[in-house]
């Protein structure tokens, strides 16, 4: 998913964005022939992501910028710790420092807050998973970092697998009640299914328990019981037994996490991962000379 391709695109579009006529301080103040030093230095605990998308940064901004990357994506670290070390001319490395250390800090807070989730449900066999609640354009970066904290990606978009949620749902069994909601309901998932490639995967979203069996009869793949309390969560869990995966989701935080993979989920889905991340404080202290 973070491809060259795509680290190039977004972190040139973000020079592009914030130096767009060139940077005015750098070159009224710094003369053209200075070379500066900078470390990338940890201001608090975390675990490391973006270390491409930090070193590209300063490559678009000048190939002459040498970056020395060295924490791993996905290696945790103390305060203190320097994660990189960036060369070259001065005037490039300042004018690329901001961009560098926004993708810096954003990734790694999100691969750090992932990171916490992931421990909290250690040894339940429930997977943390991220959303599509991703800050738009910065999707492959967020989800990178969300791998990096030890988390799995969701679907990456509405083209590679089928999510039919809850207003889908609505709009296929509307005005259907009692049993002819669950033959509606059970009815129109196959033609959709049927219309699907062999290879699709289709997951279904339920917001209360009689809605299970209609969705299994149709054929899906995972089931998402979404907002359900702890014990509906186990309940769900045994009508399902193994028929099809089970997800998770809705309003899941550090404190109730470990209680919803005790039910038997196999998937947690967290917005939050992304969509609530601090960044991480990182900063990029600067000497002139080599």
């Amino acid at each position: 998913m973070l491809t060259p391709q795509t680290i190039d695109r977004v972190v040139g579009a973000a020079l592009e964005e914030d130096a767009p006529w060139g940077d005015l301080t750098a070159q009224a103040f710094l003369p053209a022939e200075a070379t500066a030093r900078a470390e990338l230095v940890a201001r608090e605990a975390g675990v490391f992501s973006g270390g491409a998308v930090f070193a590209a940064a300063f490559r678009l901004t000048d190939p002459a910028i040498r970056v020395d990357v060295s924490a791993r994506d996905g290696e945790t670290f103390d305060a203190g710790a320097v994660l990189a070390v960036v060369k070259g001319p001065a005037r490039a490395v300042l004018t690329a420092e901001r961009v560098g250390l926004n993708f810096a800090q954003r990734m790694s807070g999100i691969a750090t807050l992932t990171a916490q989730y992931v421990a909290a449900v250690a040894n339940t066999g429930a997977r943390i998973v991220d959303t599509r609640k991703t800050t738009p354009g910065l999707r492959a970066f967020e989800r990178h970092a969300v791998r990096s904290g030890g988390g799995f990606n969701h679907r990456h978009s509405l083209s590679d697998a089928v999510m039919a949620k809850d207003n889908h749902l609505a709009v296929l069994a509307a005005g259907a009640k009692g049993a002819d909601y669950a033959a509606a309901l059970t009815n129109a998932l196959r033609a959709g299914i049927a219309r699907l490639p062999h290879t699709t995967h289709v997951e279904v979203e339920v917001d209360r328990l009689e809605q299970i069996e209609p969705v299994l009869a149709a054929g899906a793949h995972t089931v998402m019981l979404d907002n359900f309390a702890l014990d509906d969560l186990r309940r769900g869990v045994d009508l399902i037994a193994g028929r099809a995966v089970v997800e998770a989701s809705g309003g899941v935080t550090l404190d109730t996490v470990r209680a919803i993979a005790e039910t038997g989920v196999d998937v947690i889905s967290v917005g939050a991962l992304t969509h609530s991340a601090p960044a991480l404080d990182l900063g990029l202290d600067v000497a002139i000379g080599d």
